[in-house]
């Protein structure tokens, strides 16, 4: 048995924590806020066993000119944003190309795969079922000829990875969901993906479930963690804490506090904003408007809406253009009704160039353990990547953890 210190109290965080706790170890979690209140909390609520192929950089000339002139409303941007992420951005175009993404997506989606299933009993004992919802996310299309392109991809998928899918046209589609105004194209239903009413929640039900176990949490700076001949230690409203080993599950702030003991570690990161709406009629299941980079889910709060990515860099002042457009273009499908009054929420999803997340031993601090980058599914694979983080620590060795290991991919 050892003592863990998790930075970090977001899905990864958590579930680390859990995976820890229940190989017998002694584990406290620090967070300077509390547990599912940053970017866990944002995020659309799926768990996304249909996201087999991580988001890669397009790489055709007409999708990079709609971004790079906001024409599409996936993608926003500033000057200062691509400069400060322009070494990882040109890593992550060229690990988009179409042979390196074919065999990263063969690797991220052994983890996509199981996600449901690894979730399932922390679900069940955190007695969270009441927040999940088995009916999967609708990719909704407005234009005939992308339909088409989206009905093949679907095909690819489940000859490729076991992707299940319901392909309906525009018509047959609106009667499947009555809040529909009007019938798109067509649209395509991943059925194995399940939606969660409150993903802050959820996360904070599995960190009740981690301190009902008898793990400790505890409110802290994760930029006093300290190394000594000793092990490690960190500043706590608790005061001092140390313990021999610690993991770094901090996601979009994970590599500024790593830089600290000599890591240089490129990311993309990728803002994304949210908002709920007081819509008259509830969603039957989330969806994503394909064509305006919108997603919308029947949240606690009301419909929420979240948006693509804006290549910002972390502290740019909030700028909410891609979700007032991507409302504005839902309103023409569904009723949104009026915005709810609340703070402005915006996260950041944590994005490697190679589009894996860093799953293993730091290279040069024994004791000292990387749990981040996973891109737009942190939600989705937390305690996935949990559990090949406790084989990590135990020792052992497959084609996957080499995969993920931080160890070779920080040399490149």
């Amino acid at each position: 048995m050892a003592e863990f210190l998790v930075l970090g109290a977001g899905m990864v965080g958590v579930s680390s924590a859990l995976a820890l706790q229940a190989r017998g170890h002694q584990v406290t979690i620090v967070d300077r806020t509390g547990a599912g209140l940053e970017t866990s909390y944002g995020n659309a609520g799926m768990i996304q066993v249909e996201a087999a192929e991580p988001y890669a950089l397009p790489r055709d000339m007409v999708t990079l000119f709609k971004y790079a002139f906001e024409i599409s409303n996936d993608v926003t941007w500033t000057l200062s944003g691509a400069l400060q992420m322009a070494p990882a951005l040109w890593s992550y175009f060229r690990h988009s190309s179409l042979e390196k993404h074919a065999k990263i997506s063969h690797i991220h989606a052994q983890l996509t795969f199981r996600s449901t299933a690894d979730h399932e009993p922390l679900i069940r004992d955190s007695e969270s079922e009441h927040l999940i919802s088995h009916c999967g996310l609708v990719m909704l299309h407005r234009d005939e000829n992308e339909f088409e392109k989206a009905a093949k991809k679907a095909e690819f998928l489940l000859r490729e990875y076991g992707v299940t899918a319901d392909i309906f046209d525009g018509k047959s589609y609106q009667q499947k969901e009555p809040a529909l105004k009007k019938a798109p194209a067509g649209a395509v239903h991943y059925t194995q993906s399940w939606s969660c009413a409150s993903p802050g929640g959820l996360t904070k039900a599995y960190c009740d479930l981690f301190v009902k176990r008898g793990g400790r949490f505890v409110t802290g700076d994760a930029s006093t963690l300290q190394h000594g001949v000793s092990g490690w230690k960190i500043l706590t409203r608790d005061g001092e804490l140390t313990a021999g080993q610690v993991v770094v599950a901090l996601g979009p702030w994970s590599p500024e506090l790593l830089k600290r003991f000599g890591y240089r570690i490129p990311m993309v990161y990728k803002r994304g904003y949210h908002g709920h709406f007081n819509a008259p009629n509830t969603l039957q299941r989330p969806f994503l408007d394909v064509a305006n980079g919108v997603l919308a889910a029947p949240m606690r709060q009301g419909t929420r809406v979240t948006t693509g990515a804006a290549l910002v860099p972390m502290k740019a002042a909030k700028n909410i253009k891609q979700l007032e457009r991507g409302a504005a273009a839902l309103n023409e499908m569904i009723d949104l009704g009026q915005k709810v009054d609340e703070p402005q929420w915006s996260g950041t999803r944590p994005c490697m160039p190679d589009m894996l997340p860093l799953v293993g031993a730091a290279p040069n601090h024994k004791g000292l353990w990387f749990h981040f980058g996973h891109g737009h599914q942190g939600f989705t694979l937390g305690p996935t990547t949990s559990d090949l983080l406790i084989k990590a620590v135990e020792g052992e060795s497959s084609p996957l953890l080499e995969a993920l290991s931080p160890v070779k991919r920080l040399a490149r």
